[in-house]
């Protein structure tokens, strides 16, 4: 198979081919090699590629998943792997290995994907940007190399959007998954919160706020991705409602008529990009079309509140990560090991009481109280996924002395107006997407945010069927 000819299909219509006969795995890994060595110079998406791994995975005879065959890659963070070793993104993890397959992982296995590599992720997934000085370059954005990729699941988007892989894992604390699908024009969901099993080893990451997803060209694929990994792992300690059916049946059909809040302006209250108005009122404008009743209306969120509870935690979490690393290697820790926003982090987190850093996660749940109140009258809040069309490099380069002070500052001075929609879902647990239906005057693709009501995965992505059908997005390619 040719590489024009592997880009014309999605995971699902690549698996289908394998069950027809007309390609093998091995052929398929072949592709998508050669697509990793053609565009890593452009992009650098991929860091770690186990062939060995992926071809042993095809000869011990795929799992019957409706994905067999199909070449996958992970995230540089989460999904953890004994056979995928990790640096999440950090000198101070290169090359950790872990001792465990995840639930997450195992049950992408069983699905019969051919996972053969890890994606690019900032250090311990913190920013909107792929640029950590552990990799040595940062990851680009397919469309305009002169541009950020997104983050923290910045190297699965541009592997997507550049056609190494049709689908890639992600992982989204504070939008990690939807920043780079809006910044490399695809489609990138977040469920609900404990939809995806975090085990064994964690209950919950940052407070219940991070979850893994996938980042695809289309609907299908991750309906069928959710599908595979769907549902609470042995001892977990929160559970999601149950799915009233599975994604895949559940896109079939179009949803009710839906009532829709919309907003064109920041959760900041300030006004953002133009590009981002613009892509709102588009996609309003369809929804309207498709018969749904489209609504003004703004949250009542005090975003720079919610945002420093998040720092907090966040903050928190990264002191654990990088303080666990420097007791396993049993030496001090050195400036050339972490990113100086990282730095920054653990300062901040060495400061926050155990008071502190309850009153932060009851910031959050109240937040998470206002929003379902306010999504009583909707089923829905549409706004775009950031406040302006995607960076220039270095502009959020983590290693920059010259901008923030400190990690608060790095958060709601720099981050909070570039992405001020994204992270409420975390915080409040909804399920949310982001839709790739504008390019602008520069061909940068503009995506535009849904965030549903907790529970409701299966109509919002039904909602996502129905506008993709409404204008497919899937020939819009770098």
């Amino acid at each position: 198979m040719r590489a024009d000819e592997y880009v014309d299909f999605d995971a699902l219509g690549l698996a289908q081919l394998v069950r027809d006969g007309e390609v093998t795995p091995d052929e398929l890994l072949d592709v998508a090699l050669a697509q990793v060595a053609a565009t890593d110079d452009a992009i650098a998406a991929v860091v770690d590629v186990q062939e060995s791994v992926a071809r042993a995975t095809i000869a011990s005879e795929l799992p019957s998943g409706p994905l067999a065959g199909v070449p996958f890659l992970l995230k540089d963070l989460g999904c953890e792997a004994i056979d995928f070793p990790s640096s999440m993104g950090s000198g101070l993890y290169r090359g950790y290995r872990y001792t465990y397959d995840s639930e997450l992982f195992v049950r992408l296995r069983n699905a019969g994907l051919v996972t053969f590599g890890r994606t690019a992720s900032p250090e311990f997934g913190i920013g909107p940007t792929t640029e950590p000085k552990a990799y040595g370059r940062p990851t680009r954005n397919p469309w305009n190399t002169k541009h950020v990729a997104g983050g923290s699941s910045g190297g699965s988007g541009a592997a997507v959007a550049a056609g190494v892989v049709p689908a890639a894992h992600g992982s989204d604390g504070g939008g990690s998954v939807r920043i780079p699908a809006s910044s490399c024009g695809l489609f990138g969901v977040k469920p609900t919160r404990a939809l995806l099993p975090d085990g064994p080893a964690a209950g919950e990451g940052w407070a219940g706020m991070a979850i893994d997803g996938f980042l695809t060209r289309t609907v299908r694929d991750n309906a069928a991705l959710l599908d595979a990994v769907a549902g609470p792992d042995l001892g977990a300690p929160y559970y999601a409602p149950a799915l009233a059916g599975s994604f895949t049946n559940a896109i079939k059909s179009p949803p009710r008529r839906l009532r829709i809040a919309v907003t064109d302006r920041s959760f900041t209250g300030e006004p953002m990009h133009a590009d981002c108005v613009d892509a709102v009122r588009h996609t309003a404008a369809l929804c309207e079309s498709l018969g749904h009743e489209v609504v003004v209306a703004h949250p009542p969120i005090d975003v720079e509140h919610f945002m420093r509870a998040w720092a907090d935690i966040v903050a928190c979490g990264t002191q654990l990560t990088v303080a666990s690393r420097v007791v396993e290697l049993d030496r001090p820790l050195t400036e050339d090991d972490t990113d100086r926003v990282t730095r920054l982090a653990c300062l901040m987190g060495a400061t926050v009481s155990g008071a502190q850093y309850l009153a932060a996660v009851g910031v959050v749940h109240a937040v998470g109280r206002t929003m379902a109140r306010f999504l009583v009258p909707y089923d829905m809040l549409l706004s775009a996924t950031l406040a302006e069309p995607p960076a220039l490099i270095g502009r959020f380069d983590p290693n920059r002395d010259d901008a923030w002070t400190d990690f608060v500052d790095y958060r709601l001075r720099y981050v909070l107006p570039y992405s001020p929609f994204t992270a409420l879902a975390n915080g409040t647990g909804q399920p949310a997407m982001s839709l790739p239906l504008w390019w602008n005057d520069d061909g940068l693709p503009v995506g535009t945010h849904v965030m549903a009501r907790a529970g409701d995965d299966l109509v919002m992505m039904q909602l996502a069927a129905q506008l993709e059908r409404a204008q497919s997005w899937f020939e819009s390619r770098p």
